[in-house]
């Protein structure tokens, strides 16, 4: 079976268990979802979600985030962890919002990897759930998963997403992300991942590396 055909027979099993799979960070707008998605580095979206009600609040528009108080917004962003880097991110980013795109955030993946606090997999977020832009999103989960099932062999998350681009249909492309990542996080988790009960083993070369490995004499 080509990648293509495993990527199609993949979505069979993904549109039937995880149909409504959306994007974990409560959002409003795509100033909203990028603030969010900078915090949500090395933190859980869940906790991110309960941060992001005050902050919110608080700093409404681009313009309001601009001029925070960098001890004030700490205060508020400290509970996502590595706050001090996230809160100098969040008002450069805020910032060159105002500066150079009239306080609206880009379209483009040239345009928002240039604002700070913004990498490929960030700017794939905002593209595909705000634009609906073809974006492929490259977390651990997607890594992790796309190894196993032989989807690529490169293990640098920008030459994955090359890998994917090629083989995921543009259409589903940002759904597809968010519902490889509950697999992840259901079945195929990076410990003690559940093999002998997933419905796509057969499809997956980790599975039948693992099964010639132990049937070998």
């Amino acid at each position: 079976m080509d990648k293509k055909a495993k990527v199609l027979k993949f979505i069979e099993f993904l549109d039937s268990r995880y149909a409504d799979a959306e994007c974990s960070l409560r959002h409003e707008n795509p100033f909203q979802l990028i603030t969010a998605t900078i915090l949500s580095a090395q933190c859980t979206d869940a906790r991110v979600n309960i941060v992001t009600e005050t902050l919110f609040k608080k700093y409404p528009t681009p313009e309001a985030l601009a001029n925070a108080e960098m001890e004030e917004l700490c205060g508020v962003i400290k509970p996502t962890g590595f706050f001090r880097n996230k809160a100098k991110s969040l008002i450069g980013m805020a910032q060159k919002l105002i500066s150079e795109h009239n306080g609206e955030v880009p379209d483009t993946m040239e345009k928002l990897i240039k604002l700070p606090g913004v990498g490929r997999k960030t700017a794939n977020v905002i593209l595909g759930n705000c634009f609906g832009s073809p974006a492929v999103v490259v977390d651990t989960h997607v890594k992790r998963i796309s190894f196993r099932l032989g989807l690529t062999k490169n293990t640098d998350p920008e030459k994955i997403e090359q890998d994917l681009i090629k083989i995921v249909p543009p259409e589903r492309s940002a759904e597809w992300s968010h519902q490889v990542i509950l697999f992840g996080r259901d079945i195929c988790t990076a410990r003690s991942p559940k093999c002998s009960e997933c419905p796509i083993n057969g499809i997956c070369e980790d599975y039948a590396a693992r099964v010639k490995k132990h049937l070998k004499p």
